[in-house]
């Protein structure tokens, strides 16, 4: 619990340095007519994107783990399609949830103030 917790800290953080650092294309898209609604898309499918990758990166160094440790011990390598799909799945949620609250940030924010750090 605490690792879904990090990891989600981790990733809300990522996504607010991105909204900041990316003002002048917020503004700037806002003013060529994009909607609230596709800024929005634009950073929770940004930040799901991550987590899914991460997610990834994980399930795989654990069965990587679980393949080493299995075949030093002498096992069979028994990996359920529960817990790499549910792995996966969480990780994707908790960046959907992480990435909630920059994405809204992002499309509230109004063109003429994002295109003022140009």
């Amino acid at each position: 619990m605490v690792a879904l917790i990090v990891g989600a800290v981790g990733v809300a953080n990522i996504m607010i340095i991105l909204v900041l650092e990316r003002r002048s294309e917020i503004g700037l898209r806002r003013a060529l007519g994009a909607t609230q609604g596709q800024i929005r898309m634009q950073f929770l499918a940004e930040s799901m994107l991550l987590a899914s990758l991460g997610g990834s990166a994980g399930v795989l160094l654990g069965v990587g783990a679980t393949a080493i440790y299995a075949s030093v011990k002498g096992w069979a390598i028994v990996i359920p399609a529960e817990a790499w799909l549910g792995g996966i799945t969480s990780a994707v949620l908790i960046g959907a949830f992480a990435g909630l609250m920059p994405a809204l940030q992002a499309s509230r924010l109004p063109p003429a103030v994002a295109l003022r750090t140009l």
